[in-house]
C-alpha cells in the first residue's frame, strides 16, 4: 500500500510561506493570506473570510498561542480535520517538496498515475486543485495511489457532462467554478446544499453514457486488490460525485461501500447524507442510526465525527416531523462539543417548535454568544420570545435578523405577524410587501398583507392585495376573506369600530344570555367546547380512531418504573411522540410537528407537571381518548380501559376510586383550564380505597358540573361544525356563519358560534336580555319558520321560537 508524500513537511513549507514576521504563528492577516492563495479561483468577500477565520480560531483555539495566532501544529491538525487538501494547497501555491534518494540526489516528489483516459489528463498539469479538501485527510481521505487514478477519470467524466449538458442548456443554478469545501467544510450539514444546488439533466443521452462510464469505473474498483482498496475507490467516487450534487449517483457508491466494510461510520454517514438532499428521510435515518451504532462500538477512532451524526441525525427526524426526538440528538451533540452553535441553534429552533420557548430562548442565545451574526437564530429566537410574550425585544432580534439578511423571508414574514397581533397595520403590511418582493408567489403573505391593509383603513388596496393572492391560490379561506371585506363595506366598519366612530360590537355578561329551547346550547359550554374543537383541529386526533388507542394498550411494552415509590409504566417524551406518529401516521411530517407542540402545551405540560421528562403512559391514553374519533360510549370506555391497564389497577376487572378521580380532574384541568386547575388541588390526600365499575365511572365522566360533560356538545360540533348557512353572516363579525346559527328571536340578528361564545353582540341590538334559538342548518331554520307561518295563519300571535 503507498500513501501521498511527507503530509507534514508538507505543511511545515506551507506554514513557513506565509509566517511572514516569523514568529511561530499565523495571526488573522496572515492566515487571510493563506485562504485567498490556496482558492485562486474563489473571490473572497471579506465578511466570509471573517466568518472562515472566526471558524478556525474558535475551533482550534488549543493552537492559538496569544497574538502570534495558529501554530504549525494547529495548522497540521486543520488539514488532519479534513478541513483543507495538504497536496492541492501545496500545488496551487507552486511549492516543491525536496527529498534526498538512496544515492542522496535530490529529486521532486511526483505521483505516477495511468490511466486510460490519459490523453485528457495530459491536459490537466495542476488537476489536484481541482481535488476537494477531504481527499488528502486521514480520517476520510483517499488512501490508495489507484483509487486516485479513479478520481481523475471521474473528473474527467464529469468535466465531459458538464461540457455536454452546459451547451445545451440543461445544467441549472451551475456554480461549480465557485463551489468548495473551504474551511472546516468537511463535516458541513447535508442541509446547507440546497441553497447552491445544481440541477443535472438525468433522462438524455449524454447523462446515459456518463452512467455507463461510470459503472466501469466502479467495476475497477471492485476489481481492486483488497477489500480496504476496494473501499477507498467507492467512498473517493461517491464523495466526488457528492460534492458535484449527482447525489443518486453517489448514493449508489456509499452502499457499496456500506456493503465492502460495514462496521465503518464513514459510509453511513455519507449515505445518510445523500438520502436526506434526496428528500428520503427515513433511510437518511436509518443510516444515520447505523453510523451511530458503529461510532460508539469504535470508541475514540470516531469520536470527532460523533457531534455531526447527532446533529445530521437529528435533522433527518425532524424530516420526520420527530421534533423531540431530534431535540435529543442535538442537545448530545451540544454536550460532546460544547461550541458547536449549529446544534444549539437547531435544537433552540425544535424547542420552540414543541412549544418549549423558555428551554428555546436559552439554546439560542448561547448559539448567538457563539456567533452574533447567525441570522437564522435571531430570528428563531424572536419568535420565542413571542411566544413567551416578549414582543419588545422580539421585535429587536427580527430586526436583526433582517439587518444581517435583508432578504431574510421567515423574520420578515413573523415580524408582520407580530406588528399585525400589535394593531400596527401599516408596518405589518410593509413586512407583506417585503416578503413578496423576495417571494412574490407567497399567497399568505399576499393575503396577510390584504388584511393588514384593511386594518389600516386601505379598504381598496386591501381589495386589489385580495385579488392577487386569488390568483396566486383557490383556497376556500380566501372566499371567506372577500365576502368579510363586502360585508364590512355595506357596514362601513373600520378596525374595531364603525365609520362614523361606533362600536363594532359590544360584550353582554353571561347571564343575560338565555337559551330557547332545550337544544340551544349554553354559551359556557360552546366556548369551552369551541376550545377543544380548535385543539382537535391542530391535532387531527379526532381523525384518529379511538380504536388505536386500545390497539397500542395491548402492544406497547412499557417497563415498570418506580417514580415516588409508586408503579407506573412510564415513557420518555420522545418515545411517547413515536407512540403519537403511529397514531397520526396520516399527518405529513410539517402538520404533525403542529399537532406534537399542542399536545405538548396541553396535555404533557399537565401530565409532567414535575418536568422529570417521562409520562404515565396509561393516564396519556386516557386522557386522549375523549378526544379522539368514535361514539362518545366508545371513547369512555377506552378511557376506562387505559386506566385499567396501568399497574396501580392490574390484575382488576375495575379501576379504584382514587384514580377515577383523578382522571376526571387532570381531564378538567386540560380541557376546562378555567375551572379544572383548582380542583387539581383538592385531590392530594385522598385515601379511598373503594373500586369503581365502567357504568359508575361513565356517571363521573357524564357529570355536567364535575365531570365531562361537555362532551356532548363537543360531539355537536363534529358533526355540524363546518354546515353553512347561506347567505347569513355574522352580525358581529360579519363573516359567513359557518357551523350552528344563533338567531336572537326578538332583534332577529343572527351570531356566529365563536361571537356567541364570547357574547359579542352588534351595538345596535341593546337589550335587557338576549334570547338565542340555535339552528345546526338552514333546515331546521325553514322548519321552524314554516311551523310560525302555520301558527300564525290559524290566527295565533306567539311565535313558537318564544
Amino acid at each position: 500500500m503507498a500513501t501521498r508524500g511527507s503530509r507534514s513537511e508538507k505543511v511545515k513549507r506551507i506554514f513557513q510561506q506565509f509566517d511572514v514576521n516569523r514568529d511561530g504563528g499565523l495571526n488573522r492577516e496572515e492566515m487571510s493570506a493563506l485562504v485567498v492563495a490556496v482558492n485562486p479561483r474563489v473571490k473572497f468577500s471579506e465578511e466570509q473570510i471573517n466568518a472562515i477565520l472566526d471558524e478556525v480560531f474558535r475551533t482550534y483555539s488549543e493552537f492559538i498561542d496569544g497574538e502570534k495566532g495558529l501554530t504549525y501544529e494547529g495548522l497540521l491538525r486543520t488539514y488532519d480535520d479534513g478541513a483543507g487538501d495538504v497536496d492541492r494547497d501545496f500545488e496551487a501555491l507552486g511549492l516543491e517538496l525536496k527529498v534526498e534518494d538512496n544515492a542522496g540526489t535530490s529529486i521532486a516528489v511526483e505521483e505516477a498515475s495511468s490511466s486510460s483516459i490519459a490523453d485528457e489528463r495530459v491536459m490537466e498539469p495542476h488537476k489536484k486543485q481541482r481535488t476537494a479538501a477531504w481527499a488528502a485527510s486521514p480520517n476520510h481521505g483517499i488512501v490508495f495511489d489507484d483509487t486516485w487514478k479513479l478520481v481523475d477519470d471521474l473528473e474527467i467524466l464529469i468535466k465531459r457532462l458538464k461540457s455536454k449538458q452546459t451547451k445545451d442548456g440543461k445544467v441549472k443554478n451551475d456554480n461549480f467554478d465557485v463551489y468548495s469545501e473551504g474551511w472546516s467544510r468537511e463535516l458541513g450539514p447535508s442541509t446547507e446544499i440546497t441553497d447552491k444546488r445544481v440541477n443535472w439533466e438525468e433522462t438524455g443521452h449524454d447523462y446515459a453514457v456518463f452512467v455507463k462510464e461510470l459503472g466501469v469505473l466502479r467495476s475497477r474498483a471492485d476489481g481492486a486488490r483488497s477489500r480496504e482498496e476496494a473501499f477507498d475507490g467507492h467512498m473517493a467516487i461517491g464523495r466526488v460525485l457528492y460534492d458535484q450534487h449527482l447525489f443518486k449517483e453517489a448514493l449508489v457508491s456509499f452502499k457499496r461501500a456500506c456493503e465492502l466494510q460495514p462496521a465503518d461510520v464513514r459510509p453511513h454517514f455519507r449515505a445518510g447524507n445523500c438520502l436526506y438532499v434526496l428528500g428520503r428521510h427515513s433511510e437518511s435515518k436509518e443510516e444515520f442510526l447505523l453510523a451511530l451504532e458503529a461510532a460508539e462500538a469504535g470508541g475514540s477512532q470516531w469520536a470527532y465525527l460523533l457531534p455531526q451524526i447527532h446533529v445530521n441525525l437529528g435533522i433527518a427526524l425532524e424530516g420526520e416531523g420527530m421534533v423531540i426526538s431530534a431535540c435529543e440528538h442535538y442537545r448530545e451533540a451540544a454536550i460532546l462539543c460544547p461550541t458547536h452553535f449549529r446544534a444549539l441553534k437547531l435544537l433552540g429552533s425544535a424547542l420552540f417548535g414543541v412549544g418549549e420557548y423558555k428551554a428555546a430562548v436559552k439554546a439560542l442565545e448561547e448559539a448567538i454568544y457563539m456567533k452574533s451574526d447567525y441570522a437564522d437564530a435571531h430570528c428563531d429566537l424572536a419568535s420565542a420570545l413571542h411566544g413567551m410574550g416578549d414582543d419588545d425585544n422580539a421585535i429587536k432580534e427580527f430586526q436583526r435578523a433582517i439587518d444581517l439578511k435583508p432578504g431574510h423571508v421567515d423574520a420578515l414574514y413573523n415580524l408582520g405577524g407580530l406588528y399585525m397581533d400589535m394593531g400596527r397595520y401599516q408596518r405589518a403590511s410593509e413586512m407583506y410587501t417585503r416578503v413578496l418582493s423576495v417571494w412574490p408567489n407567497h399567497w399568505r403573505a399576499q393575503l396577510n398583507k390584504a388584511v393588514a391593509l384593511l386594518g389600516a383603513g386601505e379598504t381598496e388596496e386591501a381589495k386589489k392585495a385580495l385579488k392577487e393572492a386569488l390568483k396566486m391560490t383557490n383556497r376556500v379561506e380566501l372566499h371567506d376573506a372577500v365576502a368579510h371585506l363586502k360585508q364590512l363595506q355595506k357596514k362601513k366598519l373600520k378596525g374595531n369600530g364603525g365609520g362614523n366612530g361606533e362600536e363594532a360590537f359590544i360584550i353582554v355578561e353571561p347571564s343575560k344570555f338565555k337559551t330557547v329551547g332545550e337544544k340551544t346550547t349554553l354559551r359556557a359550554d360552546l366556548s369551552t367546547a369551541l376550545d377543544i374543537r380548535s385543539f382537535q383541529r391542530i391535532t387531527r386526533l379526532n381523525r384518529c380512531d379511538v380504536d388505536q388507542i386500545k390497539k397500542e394498550i395491548n402492544e406497547t411494552d412499557v417497563p415498570m418504573s418506580y417514580s415516588g415509590g409508586v408503579p407506573e409504566k412510564s415513557i420518555r417524551k420522545a418515545s411517547l411522540e413515536e407512540i403519537l406518529r403511529r397514531l397520526l401516521k396520516f399527518l405529513k411530517p410539517e402538520t404533525f410537528i403542529g399537532a406534537v407542540k399542542a399536545i405538548n402545551q396541553k396535555v404533557l405540560s399537565i401530565l409532567d407537571e414535575s418536568e422529570s421528562g417521562r409520562l404515565d403512559l396509561g393516564m396519556f391514553f386516557a386522557v386522549l381518548a375523549p378526544v379522539c374519533g368514535g361514539s362518545a360510549e366508545k371513547r369512555k370506555r377506552i378511557a376506562y380501559e387505559a386506566l385499567l391497564w396501568r399497574p396501580v389497577n392490574e390484575g382488576s376487572n375495575q379501576i379504584r376510586k382514587t384514580d377515577a378521580q383523578r382522571y376526571i380532574k387532570l381531564l378538567r384541568a386540560i380541557y376546562i383550564p378555567s375551572q379544572g386547575a383548582s380542583e387539581m388541588l383538592e385531590i392530594h390526600g385522598e385515601m379511598d380505597a373503594s373500586l369503581v365499575s365502567l357504568a359508575e365511572f361513565t356517571a363521573m365522566f357524564d357529570d355536567p358540573d364535575w365531570g365531562f360533560g361537555v362532551m356532548s356538545t363537543l360531539l355537536k360540533l363534529e358533526l355540524g361544525d363546518r354546515n353553512r348557512h347561506g347567505n347569513h353572516v355574522c352580525a358581529t363579525c360579519r363573516y359567513p356563519i359557518i357551523g350552528s346559527r344563533f338567531k336572537e328571536i326578538k332583534s332577529h340578528f343572527s351570531l356566529c358560534s365563536q361571537c356567541y361564545s364570547e357574547g359579542k353582540v352588534p351595538p345596535t341590538n341593546r337589550l335587557e336580555e338576549y334570547r338565542f334559538k340555535e339552528y345546526a342548518n338552514e333546515s331546521e331554520a325553514m322548519k321552524d319558520k314554516c311551523m310560525w307561518f302555520g301558527i300564525h295563519s290559524k290566527g295565533s300571535s306567539t311565535p313558537a321560537t318564544s
